[in-house]
Parts: C-alpha cells; structure tokens; sequence
C-alpha cells in the first residue's frame, strides 16, 4: 500500500476521532477524585481503576442474612472522612445484588455486591460495588470500568479535577439505566 494511502488513512481516522469527541460533552476525571457516599454525606478519595470491571468499597463486620426469601448483608463502612479528617463509621444494610467470584494466587475469594449511590463532581450514580475490606489500600473506594463508563473519560496524568457537590435536586444516574459498552470486558 502506497505510503500516501496509509497517511490518507491515518488523517480521515483522526478526524473522525475527532469530530465524535467534540459532540461528547462527558468530563474528564483524574485517576483519583473525591467523591461522597451517599446519602451519608461522607467525603472519601475514590481511585478509578481501568484495570478493575467492578467497583469495590472498604467495608468490614460483612454479615449475610436473609430477609424476605432475599439474600441481603450488612456491613460496616469506616473510612476518613476528607473534608473534616475525622475517621468515621456507618451501619449500612443492602440487597445483595450479585456475587464475585475473584481468583488470585491465594485462591478463591467470594464477595457480595450491592447497589450503593456516590457522588461525583454534580451528578449522584447508583453503581454496585464488591464489599473487601480494604484497610491496607490507600483508597477506601476504587471505581471499576463500570462505573467509569457512566462517569465519562480518564486521564491518567491528573488527579482531583472535580469536588463533589451533590444535594437532593442532583441529577440520579441509576444502575438499572445504563447501557454497557461491550467492549468494557463484561
């Protein structure tokens, strides 16, 4: 193939690149951001991971129980919150919504996964996120591909572009809602 061809080609990709992502008004969000457990109001740094599919939180005391015929569990969730530096704990009980099944060299590890609600910059998403206690991770919350895809894009090269900022009136991205890129790896 003659080399103008391939330049030709490489141009008409780049500008098509290009005119799709300035249609998208998506924010970009730094590899790590605050964000805010919702509805408590605690203020926690959050790592997006691309290399993770599903998000996780730091929660410990993790109890499976059963309510209604319906797997739920209850845990705790003590984290340091980043507005005030107080370490601070919450009761959360939530419908197991699904359950992982991870595998790593220390073998098989089964977590439940519930739907809980951050924020992030304006706008309050509905993700599911594996409960690990996560004490020994310097970040209590970490944002898989999932989630990322509802956020919009990742630079690697920033952090803390957005303060969350959320109240009642914010906009609700709901889980149920979502349509997943397949090429996310689900």
């Amino acid at each position: 193939m003659p080399i103008r061809h391939v330049l030709a080609t490489a141009l008409a990709t780049c500008l098509l690149a290009g005119a799709a992502s300035a249609d998208d008004d998506r924010p970009t969000w730094g590899w790590v951001e605050k964000a805010t457990i919702e509805p408590w109001g605690v203020e926690v740094k959050a790592k997006l991971d691309s290399g993770a599919l599903t998000s996780s939180m730091q929660a410990e005391h993790i109890e499976e129980f059963e309510r209604d015929g319906e797997d739920w569990v209850r845990f705790e969730v003590e984290v340091e919150d980043e507005a005030t530096g107080e370490v601070v704990a919450r009761q959360f009980e939530r419908k197991v919504y699904r359950r992982l099944i991870l595998t790593g060299a220390g073998g098989k590890d089964r977590r439940p996964a519930v739907m809980m609600t951050i924020c992030m910059g304006d706008t309050r998403y509905q993700e599911q996120f594996s409960l690990e206690d996560r004490d020994d991770m310097n970040y209590p919350v970490l944002l898989g591909r999932r989630t990322i895809q509802s956020l919009g894009y990742l630079d690697v090269t920033k952090t803390f572009l957005h303060d969350p900022d959320c109240d009642d009136d914010s906009p609700l991205r709901r889980h149920e809602d979502k349509e997943y890129d397949e090429d996310i790896g689900i």
